[in-house]
C-alpha cells in the first residue's frame, strides 16, 4: 500500500511527493521518507501495520507527516497552510493517526473555503507524506527568480511559515548578497516545543553570509531543475542543508518596505500583499472574535494564521504584528488578490478597534484616517 518517496507520482501520491521524488533521483538533499497514496482511505484497517514496517527504512525515530493534496504545490495554487502538517511524532500508532488528522484536514473550513474562493469546483484528492523529522538548527523559506529571496529563524520552519516569528530576510542578488534584515526572533519551535530565544539570538541573523549564499545557489539548482521559480522551504541541522519542499511561485513578491511614516497616524511594515483597501480596523486575537468580523473590515491580528483564511473571503485587507512575506498566510492573500502589511509591532493595541484603516500593500503603509 505505501510507496517510498523516490517512486512517488502526482496521480497517486500528490504534488508534493512528486516534486519531492524528482529532487531525490536529481542527488538533492531531501529527507528519506514513505507516502501514504490517495486511494489508502480503503485501506485504512492495514495502516498502523503497513507504516511499521516502513518507519524503520527511514530512521524509526521522529517523522513529520503532511499533506500532498491533488491541487496543492502546483502551478495555479499552494494551499498554502490549508491542510495540516504534523511534526514530532513517532511509532505506527501516532504516525497513523496523524495520516488520518491530514485526510480530515482536506475537508477543514480553511480548505473548502480555499477551493470556493478559487472556484475549484473538482473533487479533491489527499495523500499523505511521512519523512523523517530534520531537527532543525536553523529552516525558512526561499523564492527563487531573477533574485532569491530567504527568510529564517532559529528552530523548525514552522515559525516561519505560520508566521509566528518576525523573520531574519535576505536578498541574493547573481552570487551577492544585496539586502539583510534583522527579525525579531522572539520564539522557536522544535519537534513538539515552542520556547523562548536567547535575547542574544534574537539580536543576531541565524545565518551567516555563507549559509546564506550556498541556500541560494541550491535554491537556483531546485529551480533549474523543476522548470521555473520555486518556493522552497529548507532546513539546516548539523550544518547540512535539507530540502523540505519546492513548488512553484504562483504570485509575485511585493517590492521591498517603504520608507518609515512621516505623519504619526500612518505606520510602516513588510509589505505582504500588493493592492490597497480602506475600512474599519477589526482587532481579532482569536477565534472567539470571528463573529465580530464583517465584510470588509480590516483584519487587524498578531500572526497569518492559515486556519483564519476563511475570513480571508470576508475582509478587505490584512494587517499583522509578526509574520514574513513568505509565511503561509502572506502566500495566500497574494493569490487572493487581498492587500497584507505585515510586523507591524503592537498592531493590535495600536490601531484601533473599529478606526478607519487605509492599507497600502504595496508599500507597507497602514494610515488611521480622520472620520
Amino acid at each position: 500500500m505505501l510507496v517510498d518517496l523516490a517512486d512517488a507520482v502526482p496521480a497517486t501520491s500528490g504534488g508534493k511527493a512528486a516534486v519531492l521524488a524528482r529532487l531525490l533521483k536529481a542527488g538533492l538533499p531531501v529527507p528519506p521518507g514513505f507516502v501514504v497514496p490517495n486511494t489508502a482511505y480503503e485501506q485504512a484497517a492495514e495502516l498502523v501495520e503497513e507504516i511499521g514496517r516502513e518507519l524503520p527504512r527511514i530512521g524509526g525515530g521522529y517523522v513529520a507527516v503532511r499533506s500532498s493534496a491533488s491541487g496543492e504545490d502546483t502551478a495555479d495554487a499552494t494551499a498554502a497552510g490549508q491542510h495540516d502538517t504534523f511534526l514530532g511524532v513517532r511509532g505506527p500508532d501516532e504516525v497513523a493517526e496523524a495520516v488520518r488528522g491530514c485526510w480530515a484536514s482536506l475537508w477543514s473550513e480553511r480548505a473548502v473555503e480555499y477551493r470556493r474562493r478559487r472556484g475549484d469546483t473538482g473533487s479533491p484528492t489527499i495523500a499523505v507524506l511521512v519523512q523523517r523529522l530534520v531537527d532543525a538548527d536553523v529552516a525558512g523559506v526561499m523564492f527563487t527568480g531573477d533574485d532569491v529571496r530567504l527568510e529564517a529563524s532559529w528552530g523548525l520552519g514552522e515559525s516561519v511559515v505560520g508566521g509566528r516569528v518576525t523573520p531574519d530576510s535576505w536578498t541574493v542578488t547573481g552570487d551577492g548578497i544585496t539586502r539583510r534584515a534583522l527579525g525579531t526572533k522572539q520564539t522557536r519551535i522544535d519537534r513538539t516545543v515552542t520556547r523562548e530565544v536567547a535575547p542574544a539570538d534574537r539580536d543576531r541573523f541565524c545565518l551567516t553570509d555563507e549559509e546564506v549564499t550556498l541556500l541560494a545557489a541550491l535554491g537556483r539548482r531546485v529551480s533549474d531543475l523543476l522548470g521555473g521559480p520555486q518556493d522552497i522551504e529548507w532546513a539546516i541541522a548539523d550544518s547540512r542543508i535539507w530540502i523540505l519542499q519546492a513548488r512553484p511561485v504562483t504570485s509575485a513578491l511585493p517590492a521591498a518596505a517603504a520608507p518609515a511614516a512621516e505623519d504619526d497616524s500612518a505606520f510602516t511594515g513588510t509589505p505582504g500583499s500588493p493592492g490597497t483597501a480602506t475600512g474599519p480596523a477589526r482587532v481579532v486575537h482569536g477565534p472567539a472574535d470571528f463573529a465580530r468580523v464583517r465584510p470588509g473590515d480590516v483584519l487587524v491580528c498578531r500572526t497569518t494564521d492559515p486556519a483564519w483564511t476563511p475570513l480571508f473571503g470576508v475582509v478587505a485587507a490584512v494587517v499583522t504584528e509578526t509574520g514574513g512575506l513568505l509565511s503561509h498566510a502572506a502566500i495566500v492573500a497574494r493569490e487572493l488578490g487581498l492587500p497584507a502589511v505585515l510586523a507591524i509591532p503592537a498592531a493590535t493595541t495600536t490601531l484601533p478597534d473599529g478606526a478607519p484603516l487605509e492599507v497600502n500593500g504595496s508599500t507597507g503603509r497602514v494610515a488611521v484616517r480622520d472620520t
